[in-house]
């Protein structure tokens, strides 16, 4: 098969396993021998190691892995045998450690005590610290009064005359007549409000209280019966995203920086106002009745809403053609700010996900020409489109349907080092509508994906209870990678554009967690992505976290 994907068309998974040995020509000069230092014993330790006399001869360098993608646009995956083999001996050591507590605030009682320096001498240090031990603090420390210290440094608060604490920020007019907060170091102010234990009245104030962070209008909201889950659903008018895009951010009164807080009500929130925006928005151009203004559609009503627009949309002769075909969702988990200044993961404050629609076309222009052509229109991009291109291009080559071969393949995995006492399963969490699994070329080592187990291709071809599945399916992922250790992850929809007529594509998420030693490097950037554990292993860690 000329397509590069790790699936095969007898429902099976294939692989390479490359087991080098060579030689080197030795074409060095002079040797540059020297000592190194000493073992504890006192026997001097020297580098002649690393000046060979002659040529090199690597007989059994350590076998690697290639596996290609399912999805050949995602590149291909190179696992290490020696790493992973240590991972299988006992993959439940797959994790992450739980940061240690810090205090500055009790590193410095510390060492007054131990200098015999009165507490009061060094008590106003912290405001004389430079920025990067500023941002370093403001990230790591779990103590609340060091929290507090220094977002009373980086802005400026009105306080209640007798409790001190906050009641409001203190705002100004720019040249241009803008309204902002006095913030007087915009790095560590965003790097505190993101730091979990910082005060509840601190975050509220600083960063959560509607219209704090500027003029985007909220447009709709989510409130459950009880009241505990409550979302807000924030219009961004100048948006990175063309066309604008739409944020579900936890409210002011619903405060979830940790995915151990979130709820089923919560996600159920969360994911309500992603397909509430973007079935009202599809009724609109397929000028279909929606339900009154200033309310927030049952579940009941939004499934009858979303029959209506397919409806519409199998008698598309007699509908407008669609300017907006394909849905957009993602979700920045975490937040981190190296004391360099790099920012490492997201940029907003609380649990929140994003969502827009995206154009069916675009008129394209061509360089040197003055006038454009009706026939210059290209499609704007969707990631859900190159799932649908691969697809096409596996069923032309093999007359078959690439996820029906897909699910066969994950359903009969085998182990890649081929130990039969071992498990064998790929799959994490299932039931009758969507499957958690680990895919066997993983991206980002900790990779974990959901797919609709049925032909659904987007959330428009996702029924009620579908839907449902999918919500409990992505909280209980993301509860399984926070409870490995995980802090910062990506979350991404590979979704169907809403006029394609085939109908075996399914929805894909995937869910991308960033370890702390796995930064974007050159072969990442060449879709090369290494890994040092078995995906089943990785499965076999996920599962037991569930069990816990």
């Amino acid at each position: 098969m000329k397509l590069k994907t790790c699936v095969n068309p007898n429902g099976h998974f294939k692989y390479g396993i490359h087991t080098p040995s060579f030689k080197i020509k030795n074409l060095r000069e002079p040797d540059c021998l020297m000592p190194l230092g000493t073992f504890e014993d006192g026997t001097p330790h020297r580098n002649d190691i690393n000046f060979p006399p002659s040529d090199v001869e690597a007989a059994q360098a350590d076998p690697i892995y290639e596996i290609p993608n399912a999805f050949p646009f995602k590149g291909t995956t190179y696992i290490t045998k020696s790493w992973a083999d240590e991972k299988a001996l006992d993959p439940t050591v797959i994790r992450l450690p739980e940061p240690a507590p810090f205090s500055f605030a009790d590193t410095l009682d510390t060492f007054s005590k131990q200098a015999n320096i009165p507490s009061e001498k060094i008590k106003g240090l912290i405001e004389q610290l430079p920025e990067p031990l500023l941002i370093t603090i403001a990230a790591t420390s779990t103590d609340p009064s060091d929290l507090m210290n220094l977002a009373h440094i980086c802005c400026e608060f009105i306080t209640d005359p007798k409790s001190g604490r906050p009641q409001g920020l203190v705002y100004k007019k720019t040249d241009r007549g803008r309204i902002r907060a006095v913030i007087k170091n915009h790095v560590v102010f965003e790097t505190l409000a993101n730091n979990p234990y910082l005060p509840d009245d601190y975050k509220n104030v600083m960063v959560l209280r509607p219209g704090v962070q500027g003029e985007s209008e909220i447009v709709g909201d989510y409130k459950n019966n009880n009241g505990h889950a409550h979302i807000f659903e924030y219009l961004r008018r100048n948006s990175y995203i063309p066309w604008g895009h739409y944020a579900a951010n936890m409210a002011h009164d619903s405060i979830r920086y940790s995915i151990r807080d979130l709820t089923s009500d919560d996600m159920v929130g969360l994911r309500h106002l992603y397909y509430q925006r973007t079935f009202v928005r599809l009724a609109n151009l397929l000028d279909l009745p929606v339900p009154e203004a200033r309310k927030t559609i049952s579940p009941d009503n939004l499934e009858a809403l979303r029959v209506s627009i397919i409806q519409a949309l199998q008698h598309a002769k007699n509908t407008p053609a669609l300017p907006f075909t394909a849905s957009l969702w993602g979700w920045n988990f975490g937040f981190d700010f190296a004391p360099t200044r790099y920012r490492l993961h997201a940029s907003h404050q609380q649990i929140h996900q994003q969502f827009a629609l995206i154009p069916d076309k675009m008129t394209g222009q061509i360089s040197g020409q003055d006038k454009t052509r009706s026939d210059d229109t290209f499609t704007p991009y969707g990631c859900g489109d190159m799932v649908q291109e691969f697809i096409s291009s596996y069923r032309t080559e093999t007359g078959q349907s690439f996820f029906d071969d897909y699910i066969r393949a994950i359903r009969t995995n085998t182990r890649m080092d081929g130990k039969p006492s071992k498990e064998n399963s790929l799959i994490v969490h299932e039931d009758e509508n969507v499957m958690v699994f680990v895919p066997k070329a993983q991206t980002s080592q900790w990779e974990l994906q959901i797919m609709t187990l049925k032909p659904v291709g987007n959330i428009l071809e996702a029924d009620k209870k579908t839907r449902e599945s999918l919500d409990q399916a992505i909280l209980i992922l993301m509860k399984i990678l926070t409870s490995l250790g995980a802090r910062m992850i990506t979350c991404i929809e590979y979704p169907k554009r809403f006029d394609i007529r085939d109908t075996s594509q399914h929805l894909l998420y995937a869910f991308l967690p960033r370890l702390p030693e796995s930064p974007g490097a050159f072969s990442e950037a060449q879709l090369r992505w290494i890994n040092g554990h078995y995906p089943e292993d990785f499965a076999i860690a996920c599962r037991t976290r569930i069990a816990r």
